[in-house]
């Protein structure tokens, strides 16, 4: 039976069926005026109450390694009144009608369905508290709950949740805004450290992610595309792919030239993805020529230098006179910074498992996004979304390259070619040199300050890639508002644009993560140029209003404020005596709705070996941690991964090609580096926020100006030069 909700407005509704096996509980809130217009969509979840009380709850959203399919169910669990050993959890499939927008990125999760979870949740609650009343002839004011069980509170009297499910097609279903949500300190599991869900299917090897997944008949496939991104196949020798044992057929795809869609190459598929990969190596691929064949790292550094002599071709921001405001400053700093090209390197390498049959395509991947993956597979395959169906499977890692779905087009177009079902399978290779990179960068700062160490002109020239300033590639931008704009009130930002054939996308912070460093650290030479500490540097720059700027761009300078001192004073700022090229350095950054500072204690050897001895975090999320264990995780892992950029990570174009291929290559920071990082949650009045991004950014500029405070050497293009640091 399903009934609608009684009292509930045209924006809240939900669903409940009950039967001999229990409740099933549909949850809906559409947009509030205005999401729509932000791509939000309506939010759903279910809650299932089984006979023997077991209570299943379905993760709506992609799990990447950041705990979400916890910490949602979490949320649900608590309002419910539920003891956690009586939950399970279920991965759902990519249903945006049942659930809305299902995506893993912008640490957004908790944000987004903070409230609506706890909704889920107490309304579930109400309707078993509702059937027990009934049942009991008595008001439900008189009815509690407790651990999985109501309770008459007076007579004491109790009913299990399971004994009660089924009863619940008899009563109505509340209007979610109408219920009394806990107050925080009845909290029996948000807020409590909660190991995550998975970890003993991981540890014992259980299939989980998208490698692990295999079909009856299953073939598997390996897909060759060209160093040059969208350059077509001139010729390859099929005859030989195919003559290899185990092989079942190879073949050309024509592909297209949208660089986040089906690229050309050359599929060879096999019994196994040993044999296909040797078919594979017997192809013998000529590739055509293609306009980007010419564009190199080297290229971009030269004709940046060449945009930066003359003027932007675009200024997107203008506070005052910098010009004059330079000219009348007591000191001025030049300084050009530069970053490169990243990659994600998730250590599961792409893949993809699809089967098409009778016009239909059920697709196993591990995805970020599966609804925009689900929308390319349509347009390129010619079939309707609702033929398509995609199951989310855990991923072995994302940070933001997921996001894009060029390996489940690639799956589907070769599953269907093949007339079976197929696995594909990247190499670490293709996973390297076929990637979305965090795009590299350009800035050429000139910033003037006064006798009393205020920032008075800050000029910064950007070069950056795309078709033209204001359309720049992918995660390529910058914002107008880019601290410290608003907190000088002469400051220009210029933009120039260079040609890109690369694909680029976001990674762990996009944008943030490089921009931190150039901001951050050109902010620590101001403050040495003006003769001040400077934490003292950074909180005179804050100044002493609350919030600055209006929303969405709203920079809440109290709370940055509370986050610096709080990490000065984690990390002992100022009353530490360091040894010799030792030294200490400091950094904030607000990203994705978290304000963080970070302390880096850095000694540099001499032969310019650089060590991270410590790294102490001062983070606001707002007034709430759904889970402590996780949110740890998810700054550790941050910092270790900006500390993995700071140190090691460079991805070189040239040909038109990347040049590296794999670890030894593109080296990621192992076991035995990674320094302590100690962090600290700040409790502040609002509303929680996800942070699986904000504390990467700050760990790098932490570190570069750690390094300078222990040399005397500023680093000004990343990865560091360790051959630049020699004593």
């Amino acid at each position: 039976m399903t009934l609608q909700a009684t009292g509930a407005s045209r924006r809240d509704f939900i669903q409940a069926s009950a039967s001999a096996a229990g409740l099933l509980l549909t949850f809906s809130i559409a947009p509030k005026a205005g999401a729509a217009e932000a791509g939000v969509k309506p939010l759903n979840a279910y809650v299932h109450v089984a006979p023997d009380g077991i209570v299943t709850i379905m993760a709506k959203n992609p799990e990447i390694g950041q705990g979400i399919k916890t910490s949602l169910p979490m949320i649900i669990a608590e309002e419910l009144d539920v003891p956690w050993e009586m939950v399970r959890i279920e991965q759902a499939d990519n249903d945006p009608k049942a659930y809305g927008r299902q995506f893993a990125g912008g640490s957004m999760a908790t944000p987004l369905h903070w409230d609506d979870h706890r909704r889920v949740g107490a309304v579930a609650r109400a309707m078993l508290i509702q059937a027990a009343a009934l049942a009991w002839n008595c008001p439900t004011g008189e009815c509690s709950t407790d651990k999985g069980m109501v309770v008459h509170v007076s007579t004491r009297r109790k009913a299990s949740y399971g004994s009660l499910a089924a009863q619940c097609s008899a009563v109505n279903v509340p209007d979610p805004k109408s219920l009394t949500l806990k107050d925080p300190s009845a909290y029996k599991i948000i807020g409590k450290a909660t190991p995550q869900y998975d970890t003993a299917k991981i540890v014992s090897g259980q299939p989980l992610f998208g490698i692990d997944v295999r079909r009856p008949g299953m073939l598997y496939a390996s897909y060759e595309k060209a160093g040059v991104f969208g350059a077509k196949v001139a010729s390859c020798d099929l005859d030989a792919a195919k003559a290899v044992k185990g092989v079942r057929g190879a073949f050309v795809v024509e592909g297209g030239t949208a660089l986040d869609g089906l690229l050309p190459g050359v599929a060879v598929v096999g019994d196994s993805w040993w044999a296909a990969r040797k078919g594979r190596k017997a192809l013998n691929i000529k590739w055509a020529d293609h306009p980007t064949s010419a564009q190199s790292s080297a290229g971009f550094a030269k004709r940046a230098h060449e945009l930066a002599a003359g003027a932007p071709q675009m200024v997107t921001r203008h506070d005052g006179d910098v010009d004059a405001a330079l000219k009348g400053a007591a000191k001025t700093v030049k300084a050009a910074y530069a970053y490169p090209f990243i990659a994600h390197v998730p250590m599961e390498p792409q893949n993809c498992t699809a089967e098409y049959k009778d016009g239909k395509l059920e697709i196993w991947a591990p995805t970020q996004n599966p609804e925009s993956g689900r929308q390319l597979v349509a347009r390129t395959l010619g079939l309707k979304p609702d033929d398509i169906t995609i199951h989310m499977t855990r991923c072995g890692g994302g940070f933001g390259r997921r996001l894009s779905n060029d390996y489940m087009v690639e799956a589907a177009w070769i599953a269907r070619e093949a007339k079976a079902p197929v696995k594909l399978l990247w190499t670490r290779e293709d996973d390297v040199r076929h990637d979305f990179y965090r795009p590299g960068g350009f800035h050429f700062f000139e910033a003037g300050v006064d006798a009393a160490g205020n920032v008075v002109a800050w000029k910064n020239h950007f070069v950056t890639y795309g078709e033209a300033p204001d359309r720049p590639a992918p995660s390529a931008g910058m914002s107008a508002s880019e601290f410290p704009a608003r907190f000088v009130p002469n400051y220009q930002l210029g933009v120039s644009a260079m040609p890109l054939g690369v694909p680029t996308g976001p990674l762990r912070a996009p944008g943030s993560n490089a921009l931190a460093f150039v901001h951050q650290s050109f902010i620590d030479e101001l403050a040495h140029a003006a003769g001040m500490d400077p934490v003292a540097f950074q909180l005179k720059l804050l100044g002493e209003e609350k919030i600055v700027g209006q929303p969405p761009a709203a920079y809440n300078a109290e709370r940055m404020r509370g986050v610096l001192k709080a990490a000065a004073e984690m990390s002992g700022w100022g009353k530490t005596q360091l040894a010799a090229r030792t030294g200490m350095g400091v950094a904030c950054y607000f990203s994705h709705q978290g304000y963080f500072a970070e302390v880096a204690k850095v000694h540099v050897a001499a032969d310019g070996q650089v060590k991270v001895d410590k790294i102490w975090v001062a983070a606001d999320v707002g007034h709430q941690i759904v889970n402590p264990s996780g949110a740890l995780n998810q700054v550790q892992g941050a910092v270790i991964d900006g500390l993995s950029a700071a140190l090691f990570q460079k991805i070189t174009i040239d040909n038109g090609a990347v040049q590296q291929g794999n670890f030894g290559a593109y080296p990621l920071l192992r076991m035995a580096d990674a320094p302590p990082v100690e962090v600290k949650f700040l409790k502040t009045p609002y509303p929680p926020t996800g942070l699986g991004e904000p504390a990467l950014p700050p760990a790098i500029p932490a570190v570069t100006n750690a390094i300078f405070a222990a040399t005397g050497k500023r680093i000004r293009e990343l990865p560091i030069d360790t051959s630049l640091l020699k004593a």
